[in-house]
């Protein structure tokens, strides 16, 4: 398993036969280092509605004719902007794609999209996601706030590698995602949600030698940044 780290909240896995993209926001992104065009991917999955998790969404899915996976008023949402290829699921759903499975988890967050004339429309309620796939199970928490449930998604799957945000203000903060990394008690954890803007800014290494007293290992991943999880 690979993983590629596009910057804010944007993560690309790579199995031996597939890529999915989990929330695409590049092209607006100050820290992303591709472009939008650049990128090759048979799937999209995304948590919620907002704009820093879907503006390049719409394009990569056209260009690539790749399905989005989404909560179904989000699903329904991409579908009216042109998206052919759309997967609806709600929390506690579970499907088998030809990727691998994915289980769509709570988060603590609110969900919706931006329309042109600057008005918010609903996006049904942000997810997390469960995903298993070439041969890993990998855990997405989107944007969230601690909650005490992620010792439930911590028993109920052995997780290799958690996505945590760390940002505070709109997501959980270091502190939070500590407690959060201990609930769950993945492998390996990368932080993210973090550094993109002057309100989220945090010290991702130094996050992770405070989970590494913990007993468990993360990285603090650059955009542009792959590592790869054996």
């Amino acid at each position: 398993m690979k993983i590629l780290f596009h910057g804010h909240s944007c993560i690309q896995l790579f199995s031996s036969s597939h890529s999915i993209l989990i929330d695409p926001y590049i092209d607006a992104n100050p820290v992303a280092v591709v472009k939008a065009n650049d990128i090759v991917t048979d799937y999209i999955l995304l948590t919620h509605g907002h704009d820093d998790h879907i503006t390049d969404a719409v394009p990569i899915a056209k260009q690539n004719d790749a399905p989005i996976i989404a909560v179904e008023e989000l699903a329904e949402y991409m579908a009216s902007q042109g998206v052919k290829k759309t997967e609806a699921m709600h929390v506690g759903g579970d499907w088998t794609f030809d990727f691998g499975r994915v289980y769509l988890t709570p988060a603590l967050h609110t969900s919706s999209v931006r329309t042109l004339d600057g008005q918010r429309l609903y996006a049904g309620v942000p997810v997390g996601y469960v995903i298993e796939m070439g041969g890993k199970i990998i855990y997405h928490a989107g944007d969230s706030g601690l909650f005490s449930d992620m010792k439930w998604i911590g028993q109920r799957f052995d997780i290799d590698i958690a996505f945590l945000p760390i940002g505070g203000r709109f997501t959980m903060g270091p502190s939070d995602a500590l407690l959060a990394a201990e609930w769950i008690q993945p492998r390996h954890v990368v932080p993210i949600h973090y550094g993109t803007f002057p309100l989220i800014q945090q010290d991702g290494v130094h996050f992770i030698e405070n989970l590494s007293r913990k007993g468990i290992s993360g990285t603090a991943m650059q955009p542009g940044e792959m590592i790869e999880i054996n």
